[in-house]
């Protein structure tokens, strides 16, 4: 969902900065949006794209990958000989993601899990240069505690949703704005990540493990 953080003009001044985006990835965004299917958008796309670029990342998990969107840019940025892990809930969300990498030429490098995400990575040996959290909001800290053992030295942690629409400012019962307010505590007084909050779109973490 669009973030309330930016004044939407300056919102909407950024947008239009975005150079077009590939035939398939455009289709996605336009599927997205009639179909109401929570993806990142382009803005936070690039953002994913350049931190997997400048990081080297060639191993990356994502928690939460919806239709595959993030996945693509992820998957584009590392090249050939990449291995991505896509998780997601729901088979039909993984079988319209699986037909996108296909368009996208990038299927080859991405493994495909359907299912529960935090399983999933339980069950997927090795460290990992990234990972993205980006699943159930109430399962970030969760998520956080089982991320941080798996990441390199170096590795980048990407977290979507932190500032929840600016929910996150103020005291609430509410199960998920409670977990990402906790989340964010966690990643800031963690000894062994460097975090930045960058208020794109609805709040992107991004934190280095020391």
């Amino acid at each position: 969902m669009a973030g309330k953080i930016l004044n939407l003009n300056v919102e909407k001044y950024l947008d239009d900065l975005l150079p077009k985006r590939d035939a398939v990835l455009s289709e996605m965004e336009r599927y997205a949006k009639k179909h109401d299917v929570p993806i990142i958008g382009p803005a936070c796309g690039r953002l994913l794209y350049l931190l997997a670029q400048i990081s080297g990342a060639k191993r990356i998990f994502e928690m939460g990958s919806a239709i595959g969107y993030s996945t693509i840019w992820f998957a584009q940025a590392a090249g050939p000989g990449a291995e991505i892990y896509y998780t997601d809930g729901d088979p039909k969300n993984a079988e319209r993601a699986q037909e996108n990498f296909r368009r996208a030429g990038v299927e080859d490098r991405i493994h495909i899990l359907v299912g529960d995400a935090l399983s999933h990575f339980d069950e997927t040996e090795g460290q990992f240069d990234l990972i993205l959290i980006d699943i159930n909001k109430h399962e970030y800290p969760a998520a956080l505690q089982k991320a941080i053992p798996r990441l390199r030295s170096g590795g980048l942690l990407v977290t979507d949703n932190v500032l929840w629409s600016g929910r996150v400012l103020a005291k609430s019962k509410d199960v998920r704005t409670r977990a990402i307010q906790q989340f964010n505590q966690m990643i800031y007084s963690s000894k062994d990540l460097f975090p930045v909050i960058i208020p794109l779109r609805d709040g992107v973490a991004v934190c280095r493990k020391k």
